[in-house]
Order: structure tokens, then sequence, then C-alpha cells
């Protein structure tokens, strides 16, 4: 029976022990897995941007005048030299009593001006006459004999100045009369107002759509000041404002996407220019950065993004560097070592650590310079206590 009993106890303290060792003893690191892979690798730079036209037309007024309501709306279509507005002249002050009497005045001086014109004409008239009277009777006594040809003469010079004398009182009297009707104008215009001015039609450069409206109600305008935005809005190009070192990569005809501009597919697009310029933009964390706009060309059908208009955003990815047959590995898999960076790769079990060389990275793949082959599985997102050769289990999808 004590045979038994030590048997039955000894078994139970092994069993024990080796609960506790099962128990105590490390286990596999959970970890997530990917693959090394071989294929094209594509480096991009991502950014907002926004399309505008690339031609945009303000129309202003040429003169100051009064601007007649305009009548369209904002994306009303119009033909090339189509009236967008009518200009009249402005319209002058009004005439207080003081002024009025004034001008009463001085419309009864003109005419007592163009009686005393009027005058003058009659007398140069009858001195006129009364020269060419004398003429006559001189050239009369000439022919008796009884005066020298001379004087003759001298009554000729005398009706040519009275004539002359005559012209210059008819211009008084013209010169009187206009004074007088530019007078009489004037307070009948500053009274009345004026139905008979002559507008001036403002007419559109281009065929496009009324993109803005600055002035519609009428109103006086100053010469210059912006009437309406024209353009066409199926000329379309994007901005995208990049970092310098990104900028300093990208040429005129590198090829582009742009998503999340509002419709389902993704549109192609095109560089075609870097602007030389860079300007300073701050950033939202309060970051002076260097920036440049790219111009890009939309190369996919029109009918795809007739949706799209001025102003409107987009994401914008352009390609920088295509490999056709790289080594490639995911991001999240490498971490730095020393001055170079390193994965751990999946062997029996275990997690081996590798140093690579990485050629170039995106946001999600790395190329890479490497032994391993293609098919091999990496610990992605590796902690920070795992060791090289500690036991790995994938992680349950």
């Amino acid at each position: 029976m004590i045979t038994k009993k030590k048997l039955w106890m000894a078994g139970g303290v092994t069993l024990a022990v080796l609960l506790l060792v099962w128990a105590f003893w490390p286990r596999p690191t959970e970890v997530e897995v990917g693959t090394i892979s071989r294929g094209k690798f594509e480096r991009s730079v991502q950014e907002d941007g926004k399309t505008r036209l690339r031609e945009r037309y303000v129309v202003s007024t040429p003169l100051t005048g009064r601007v007649q309501r305009v009548t369209l709306k904002q994306g009303d279509a119009v033909e090339r030299d189509a009236v967008l507005a009518t200009l009249w002249p402005v319209m002058p002050g009004l005439l207080d009593e003081r002024t009025r009497q004034e001008q009463d005045q001085r419309i009864g001086a003109l005419e007592a001006a163009v009686r005393r014109a009027t005058a003058n004409v009659e007398r140069a008239k009858a001195s006129l006459d009364q020269a060419i009277a004398d003429l006559k009777r001189s050239e009369m006594l000439a022919q008796q004999g009884f005066v020298s040809p001379t004087q003759n003469e001298s009554g000729r010079l005398t009706v040519r100045l009275r004539q002359k004398e005559l012209d210059s009182t008819h211009l008084e009297e013209h010169a009187a009369q206009h004074e007088l009707e530019q007078a009489r104008i004037a307070i009948r215009t500053f009274g009345q107002g004026s139905t008979t001015q002559r507008s001036w039609a403002i007419k559109s450069p281009i065929a496009g759509k009324v993109l803005k409206l600055t002035q519609e109600s009428e109103g006086l305008v100053q010469a210059g000041s912006p009437l309406l935005e024209l353009g066409d809005p199926a000329n379309l190009e994007v901005v995208v404002d990049l970092l310098t070192e990104d900028a300093a990569q990208v040429r005129p005809g590198t090829p582009a996407t742009l998503a999340n501009w509002g419709g389902p597919q993704l549109l192609q697009a095109r560089v075609r220019l870097v602007e030389p310029a860079a300007y300073t933009k701050v950033s939202a964390l309060g970051v002076e950065e260097q920036r440049v706009n790219v111009v890009l060309d939309i190369t996919s059908p029109p009918e795809q993004w007739s949706a799209l208009g001025d102003g409107f955003k987009a994401d914008v990815r352009i390609v920088v560097q295509t490999v056709a047959d790289a080594l490639k590995v995911p991001v999240s898999a490498l971490f730095p070592a020393g001055a170079r960076a390193a994965l751990y790769a999946m062997d029996g079990g275990r997690a081996r650590q590798h140093e690579v060389e990485v050629l170039a990275r995106n946001g999600s793949e790395a190329w890479i310079k490497s032994d391993l082959t293609p098919g091999t599985e990496v610990v992605l997102f590796p902690p920070s206590s795992l060791q090289d050769g500690q036991r790995v289990q994938k992680l349950a999808p």
C-alpha cells in the first residue's frame, strides 16, 4: 500500500512539474507576414491639386460710365462678339437754385451778345455798301478826268477791307449763336436729362461660358472696372504645388493620374510645365516650405471628365521613377539597423535578420538589393522585442 501511494504521489508531482514547465515555456511570437516579390516598381509624388481654366478672360469697362444691368448668369453660354453689357455716359450733376439763376443770366448775356454781333454785321454791310458807292463814283469821275487813277486804287482797297470786316462780323455772330446754344443745351441737360445719349456695347472676346459676375446691377463704374469673367470649361488644366525637392524629379511629359475628383474612374494626365520659380508657403503646422507649381494636361477623353469645372479638387499622383524588374518588399517589413536597413525573414519557424540595401521606396513597397529570393516570407511591423533567431508563428487571419 505504501509503495502504491508513493508511486501516485511521485506521478502527481511529475505531472505538476511538467504542467509548470509547459505553462512557463516561451511560446512563439505571433507576427504578421508579407512576401518578397519581383516585378514593376513605381515611385510617385502625391499631392492635392485643383483644376483651372487654361485661358481666363476678365471683361472690364473701357470707359467711365453707367452700366446697364447685366442679364447674364453664371454658367450662361455666350458667343464671340455677343453683347455682354451696355455702357451709357455718366449723367451730369443736378443744378441748385443759385447755379440755375447764374445760368439763366449767362443765357441773357449771350442773347445780348448775339444781338450785338447782328448789329455789327448790319453796320459792316452799310460800310461795305458805302465803300462800293464811293468806288463807283470815283471811277466815273476818273473816266471824265476829274480824279487821278490812284484814287480809284484806294477806293478798291477800301471795298476789300469793308468786305473782310463784314466776314469777320459774320463769324463773330456765328460764334455768339453757338455759345448761346451751348448754354441752352447745358441748362436743358442739367434740368431734364438727355434721352438721345449714345450707348457703348461691351462685347465678348471669345465663345465660352460666364464664370463669375462682378457687376450685375446697374450703376456707375470707373474705367477698367471688371464686369464678369469668361472662359471655356472644356479647356482645363490641373495645377499642383509640390515641394521643391519633389518637383526637381518631375520632368515635362511625366505621366500622372487624378483620383478622388468626383468621378468613378481614374483620369490620366501628363505634366506640361514645371514653373521655374518657387514660392514660400506656410504649412498647417506653421512650417515654411518652398513649393513650386506643376501644370498638367488631362489626357483622358473629355467625356470622362465633363463634370469637372474650374477650381475642382483632385488627388494628383505623378510617377517619378519606374523599374520594370525590381526586387520588392513591403515597406512595413523594414527597420533601421545602424546605417542600413534590415528585415526579418521566416526560416523554419524562426525570424532571421537580414540586412538589405534600399534603392528606392514608395508609400507601400521598397525596391531592395539582397540575396533573398522572391516568395520569401518576411515579418511585417516587427516588434522591438523581436530578436534574431526567435521563434515566431504567423498571426491567424
